[in-house]
């Protein structure tokens, strides 16, 4: 069962409704004027209703949009992030043995191997490589003595 109204059309126009009675739309330009003309106000005639003022409050709320908070004198500056942490050998050695696989793969003849020889050799270290830096995290934290609630991954 669909959550449809029967009548969307029907339901369409109660919508409208509904904006039209909360004022949405009454300030919108005529689009049939021309544009080069300029607009010359005229003061309202006992036969011409001054039109209603649209509703100032910002979508629903009580408070009053202001656009002073959209300006960026008073943006959020973050601080600088802290610096990368020292790489620790086997980290190195992890590094190495993929960037070795990377480079058997692409120029399998730049040490004078055969693509037969050089691709398993390449792929055996680009896969010994990444388990090597996954399987070796780091399991303890920076400082010991601090607090921290977060998790730990």
């Amino acid at each position: 069962m669909s959550d449809r109204p029967d009548d969307v059309d029907a339901a369409f126009a109660e919508i409208v409704a509904d904006l039209e009675r909360e004022g949405v739309g009454r300030t919108l330009p005529d689009l049939n004027e021309p544009l080069d003309e300029p607009e010359t106000p005229t003061a309202p005639t006992p036969a011409q209703p001054r039109p209603a003022e649209p509703p100032q409050a910002w979508r629903g709320h009580d408070t009053d949009w202001d656009w002073s908070w959209g300006t960026d004198e008073d943006h959020y500056v973050p601080p600088e992030p802290p610096p990368l942490p020292k790489l620790r050998p086997m980290t190195i050695v992890a590094l190495v043995l993929i960037v070795l696989g990377v480079v058997l793969l692409v120029v399998p003849t730049l040490i004078g191997l055969d693509a037969r020889i050089a691709t398993p050799i390449a792929l055996l270290s680009i896969i010994s490589g990444g388990v090597m830096l996954l399987l070796r995290p780091r399991n303890t934290p920076k400082n010991p003595d601090a607090r921290d609630d977060g998790a730990q991954i």
